[in-house]
C-alpha cells in the first residue's frame, strides 16, 4: 500500500518533470526513500475537464526503482507516439495521474470461460500476449469505459493489434496486476487517491 503522501509526491514530480521536458530543461525532483524500491508505474495525462486521454506511458514490470521509472515515464508521456507532442500551452490545461503497479502475475486458465471468471473489473489491469503482439490496460480503463469483462478482453486484443476475439485463441497469454492511482482533481490542483 502506497501512502497518500507518497502518491501526492509522485503526481507532483510527474507534472514538474513533464513541464521541464516540454521546455527542454532537466528536472530531477527529490523523491522519498520509499521510491527506491522497484515498481511498475504509469503516468497518464488527461485533458481537462473532458478527461480525454492525452498520453499514457509507463513500465508495467518492476525493473527500475520507482523514482527512475516515474522520471522516465513522465518525460516519455510528453511524446506518446499516439499523439502530437505535448505543448507548454496544453500541459497547464491537463490533469496528471500516476498509477503504481503490483508485479504482474500470470493468469492460469483452461478455457475462455475460466479466463473470464478470473478477471475482476475495477481491480485488475491486464496484459495480453499472443503471437508477438502485446496489449496492456490499466485497471481503471474498463471502469472509465463502462466495459464488462468480454468488452475488456476484446478491446485489449484490439489494443494488441489483434482481432477482437483473439483473446479466445489457444496460446494467448494473460497477466494481471493491481494499481494504486493518484490524480489531480484539476490541472495542478488537489491530489487524491482515486478509487475505482
Amino acid at each position: 500500500m502506497i501512502a497518500d503522501s507518497d502518491g501526492k509526491v509522485a503526481v507532483m514530480a510527474a507534472r514538474s518533470i513533464a513541464e521541464a521536458e516540454i521546455r527542454n530543461e532537466l528536472n530531477e525532483p527529490e523523491m522519498p526513500e520509499t521510491f527506491r524500491r522497484s515498481a511498475g508505474v504509469f503516468v497518464t495525462v488527461l485533458e481537462y475537464p473532458s478527461e480525454r486521454l492525452r498520453g499514457c506511458i509507463g513500465y508495467p514490470r518492476p525493473v527500475f526503482a520507482l523514482a527512475d521509472a516515474l522520471r522516465m515515464a513522465a518525460r516519455s508521456v510528453c511524446h506518446d507516439p499516439r499523439f502530437l507532442p505535448l505543448t507548454e500551452k496544453e500541459v497547464v490545461q491537463c490533469i496528471f495521474e500516476v498509477t503504481i503497479l503490483t508485479t504482474p502475475e500470470k493468469i492460469i486458465f483452461k478455457d475462455a470461460d475460466e479466463l473470464v471468471s478470473s478477471v475482476n473489473i475495477g481491480e485488475d489491469g491486464l496484459i495480453m500476449s499472443y503471437e508477438g503482439c502485446r496489449g496492456l490496460f490499466l485497471p481503471q480503463v474498463p471502469v472509465e469505459q463502462g466495459w464488462d469483462v468480454f468488452q475488456y478482453l476484446s478491446n485489449l486484443a484490439q489494443k494488441a493489434g489483434l482481432p477482437p476475439d483473439a483473446w479466445k485463441c489457444k496460446g494467448a497469454k494473460f497477466e494481471k496486476f493491481k494499481g494504486e492511482i493518484f490524480s489531480e482533481d484539476s490541472p495542478g490542483g488537489k491530489i487524491r487517491r482515486k478509487n475505482i
